[in-house]
């Protein structure tokens, strides 16, 4: 084989050239990928039913189900590369896959509130898309969390608990945890909430430390905990919950390995390292895309026609982006950047939401529990232990990620004092004046709408506002805000918007009520340390100093301290009614062009309290139903 035809063809040149020197068997099964690995454009078909945009948690699973019956032809576009890592693979810690080699290189913009730093924006390039670099927590959101999607509608919306219910249990298959281990640190589940017919592996790991137990127990001691069965029931409160993980080989589970690998299917085509740089919109009607290859000095554009639709699941990063360079969105900001506007949809790159995080550090000076997490790098004895059943039979430490046990609570639990208050001072609010100057009015509306309800929300023992993940080591861990009220903006580059990436603004404590929320948080995490059973073991608070309880000194700490991300981006390309700033309707159908769904986080109106890659899947698998309805 020629270097030329090498270089023509790439990543599939490189597959076959190594099946040449291995066996028969293996030969055939990596020519077989040809028909789905197209990195040559030339070998992608003029058409396809439809043309999915982005091989990530929920491209993959679309085009799976889309496939599955061989009724339809399914393009999928990929930016990234076809990825094979330990690091990927890799369950211990959970953060092995992390940080910027196979994600976008992005950052925000100087967050003002946040002495004008600057923060990482992690969104995976590869396919599997961010599930494959993701820190494995299978956790969904309280009943009110999606109840809340569908409200912004109306009464009825299938948007709701009950309606979302049978796709989070579709999702993913559940396999209950070691019975011996479950029993050595008391886990409960609830099988009934979860399903066992998907590839995608909701796991436990073959070990769990002892010290767990104690910690989950002193929330026992704080009244209105409460401790539903299952992670996956809808409640708030302190439980177990599963990894993203395939209990037979130990191994992280996601999209590409849940939709994609394995599969073979003639009317699946995938095409990785292809930029889509435009969607085609004829007379209002997206009728495909045109996607930009690299090799070398040169670059080829391809168009692509769907025949039925554009399915954009580009994730909330890109997503809003790509509407925008289409002539999708807000009208001043496509003129500023020399686009003609196709379609003016007020909503799209704004709304955008992410999980922020804090530090707080608690020691538990008479901690004695062990083994713990300490020992995998104190103590010899156990840490070779821990190497030597993992190597003999892959359970041990070495199987867990980071971590299984957490409090997700409400606002009356963490300040049963002051949450009236809070969420009194958010309802009477101006709201339009916690946006950018010169936010459309629409977007306006169904801001303020998200905050009445948030208002409400502050006030319910099931919107849970705090996170707080168990270690089972004498210290505390990172505290999360599941509902920050702050909204930021995801925008083209207007100065070069077809040559770089978007620009981002978290908009970090734009909305005062957030640290109002936040100091709460870090109130009642000494209080759990120091006023529970915890205090026994002589807690010492080292970060912030234990001296710093004034309101604005907290406020000081958290804005040195504060990161305004967990990796979650959500929101762009909002879900609601068009006259609440909403850019795709219930069936996840852009406002004002036909046969163009979005199908990602970017479509979450607001953030579950939880990490959000269970939801994408349920979103995926709910939007497939939708999608078939229509076909």
């Amino acid at each position: 084989m020629s270097l030329a035809h090498i270089a023509r063809f790439g990543f599939l040149a490189t597959l076959l050239l190594a099946a040449v020197a291995e066996s028969f068997g293996l030969a055939r099964r990596r020519s077989q990928l040809e028909l789905r690995f197209l990195n040559g454009s030339s070998a992608v078909k003029p058409s396809y039913d439809y043309v999915i945009i982005g091989a990530g948690t929920a491209g993959l699973t679309v085009a799976d189900r889309l496939t599955a019956d061989g009724k339809y032809t399914v393009l999928v576009v990929e930016n990234g590369d076809v990825v094979d890592s330990p690091r990927i693979k890799q369950v211990y810690s959970g953060t092995a896959a992390m940080g910027p080699t196979w994600s976008y290189q992005i950052n925000s913009v100087p967050q003002v509130n946040l002495q004008n730093r600057s923060t990482a924006v992690i969104a995976g390039n590869l396919v599997g898309g961010s599930s494959a670099i993701n820190a494995m927590m299978t956790v969904r959101g309280t009943s009110e969390d999606y109840d809340r999607w569908g409200s912004f509608f109306g009464n009825g919306s299938s948007w709701s608990w009950d309606g979302l219910l049978p796709y989070l249990k579709k999702a993913l298959n559940f396999v209950p945890p070691d019975p011996a281990v479950a029993g050595s640190v008391n886990i409960t589940y609830d099988t009934s909430y979860w399903g066992n017919s998907s590839s995608v592996y909701a796991g436990w790991p073959f070990f769990q430390w002892p010290g767990l137990t104690s910690q989950i127990e002193a929330f026992r001691d704080i009244p209105g905990v409460e401790f539903p069965p299952d992670s996956g029931s809808g409640r708030a409160g302190v439980y177990w919950f599963p990894t993203f993980m395939d209990p037979k080989k130990v191994q992280r589970s996601y999209a590409r390995t849940g939709h994609f690998d394995g599969i073979n299917r003639t009317n699946h085509d995938v095409v990785t390292k292809s930029k889509v740089t435009k969607i085609v919109l004829e007379d209002g009607t997206a009728t495909g895309v045109v996607f930009q290859q690299k090799l070398g000095n040169a670059t080829t554009y391809t168009t692509v026609k769907a025949n039925r639709e554009v399915i954009l699941s580009a994730g909330a990063i890109h997503s809003p982006q790509l509407l925008q360079l289409s002539g999708i969105g807000p009208r001043r900001l496509l003129e500023s950047a020399g686009i003609n506007t196709t379609v003016d949809l007020p909503g799209v790159g704004q709304n955008f939401q992410d999980h922020p995080m804090m530090f707080m550090s608690i020691v538990l000076q008479n901690f004695t529990t062990h083994p713990s997490p300490l020992d995998m790098f104190q103590n010899r004895n156990f840490s070779d232990w821990a190497q030597e059943v993992w190597r003999t039979n892959k359970t041990g430490p070495y199987s867990m990620g980071i971590g299984n046990a957490a409090a997700w609570l409400g606002m009356p639990v963490i300040s049963p004092e002051r949450f009236e208050s809070i969420a009194t001072k958010l309802e009477n609010q101006d709201h339009g004046a916690q946006l950018p100057p010169g936010t459309d009015p629409t977007v306006v509306a169904g801001y303020s709408a998200q905050m009445k309800n948030m208002a409400n929300s502050i006030r319910s023992t099931n919107t849970a506002f705090y996170n707080h993940v168990l270690s089972g080591a004498g210290s505390s861990g990172s505290l999360i805000d599941l509902h920050p009220l702050s909204r930021g903006t995801v925008n083209i580059n207007i100065t070069d918007p077809h040559n770089t990436e978007p620009v981002v603004d978290y908009r970090a404590l734009s909305n005062p009520v957030d640290l109002d929320i936040m100091i709460e948080f870090l109130r009642f995490t000494k209080r759990y340390f120091f006023e529970t059973r915890l205090k026994e073991l002589i807690p010492r608070q080292m970060q912030p100093p234990d001296y710093v309880n004034e309101p604005e000194d907290l406020a000081g700490f958290l804005s040195e301290n504060l990161s305004p991300s967990e990796f979650h981006p959500s929101g762009t390309c909002a879900m609601m009614p068009k006259e609440l700033g909403g850019v795709v309707d219930e069936k996840l159908k852009v406002y004002g062009v036909k046969r163009l769904r979005v199908v990602d986080a970017s479509i979450m109106p607001t953030l579950p309290g939880a990490n959000t890659c269970q939801s994408v899947y349920a979103i995926a698998e709910k939007a497939v139903d939708l999608i078939k309805a229509d076909a």
